[in-house]
Order: C-alpha cells, then structure tokens, then sequence
C-alpha cells in the first residue's frame, strides 16, 4: 500500500467512458485531483453501491475538477455493461493484467478469486498520494471522499474545471509515457 506524499504511480490503459473505450495516462491529469478507487467485481453487491454512490456524488466532485476512475480486474465488456446499466459517468480503467492493483497495493484482496482490495487513493495536483482510504464502507465513502476533499461546498461557475482531453468528446489518441512495469 502506498502512503500520504509517495508520488502515485503513473499508468497508461485503456479505460470504459460510457460506451467507448478511451486511452488513459495518468501524468494527463497533473494539476488536477483524482480519485482512484478499486474495488474487486462489477455487478457484485459491495461494488455496485460504491459505484452508486460515486455516480450520485460525481457532479460535486466534478464542480470541482476532481475526477474519478474505478478500477477492477473485470473485462471491457463486464465494465461496459457494468457502467451503462447504472450509468456510471465516470470510466472505468481496465486492469486484466493487474498493473495497475500492483503497484497501488491493490491487487490479492481476495486471492483465491484474483480479485483487487476495496482502496482508494485521492492523487494530489502534484501527482503524489494525497490521501488513502485502505478499509471503506461501500455505502457511505463516496460521500466521505466529497467532504474530505469539500466537494461538498459550493464552487463558483467562473472556476470550474475543463475536462481532460481524452475525455473530450470527439477526441482520441494514444497514451503517452510508458506502461506501470
């Protein structure tokens, strides 16, 4: 597990936003924060309230340029399904190979099915780990994340953030930099 002001480990993939598939490289979203959540299967009870309630909660966060990615093991198809069946607003990053997990301290939360560990990781705007949730309840951590980081609290319009370039609509290249290793 990584700990309050380790740089977070940069990562390029692939991602599911809606029902696209988008590239992702993390140093794209220095000087912004970021919430990386994982969590161990879609469709699964547990999962699916936490995906929930960050959808419930996603319009505060983004009022205040803080973006969010869920994070699992599952397959491009699982999480397409997933994110338009409770139309998740936020993409879902694909993980098959565990990289990612790995080197968040998120992978073996459940060994003998290879699932990832229910964590969270807020990254700072100087891309390093700004705070970390290693034990959360589905239910309410969305709404704990949006207090801790007082998303909460109204923002003026004149400051709201623009969305990331690969997330613009129309948009589409490749990741830059170099895979997590």
């Amino acid at each position: 597990m990584l700990n309050v002001g380790d740089p977070a480990p940069n990562f390029s993939t692939n991602a599911i936003a809606g029902d696209q598939t988008i590239p992702v490289n993390l140093t794209n979203y220095r000087g912004r924060r970021v919430v990386l959540y994982f969590y161990p299967k879609d469709n699964t009870p547990g999962c699916t309230r936490e995906a929930c309630a960050f959808r419930d909660g996603y319009a505060k966060l983004r009022n205040w340029g803080i973006t969010v990615f869920g994070c699992s093991v599952d397959s491009a198809d699982a999480h397409r399904a997933f994110a338009k069946k409770y139309s998740l607003p936020f993409p879902l990053l694909l993980d098959p190979d565990k990289k990612i997990a790995k080197a968040y301290g998120a992978d073996n939360g459940i060994p003998i099915l290879g699932l990832d560990k229910r964590i969270t990781y807020v990254i700072g705007e100087d891309g390093r780990i700004a705070a970390v949730y290693p034990q959360v309840d589905p239910a309410t951590h969305a709404n704990q994340i949006i207090q801790d980081l007082g998303a909460d609290k109204p923002r003026p319009a004149a400051t709201a953030s623009v969305m990331p370039r690969e997330l613009a609509p129309g948009k589409s290249q490749k990741p830059e930099g170099r895979d997590i290793e």
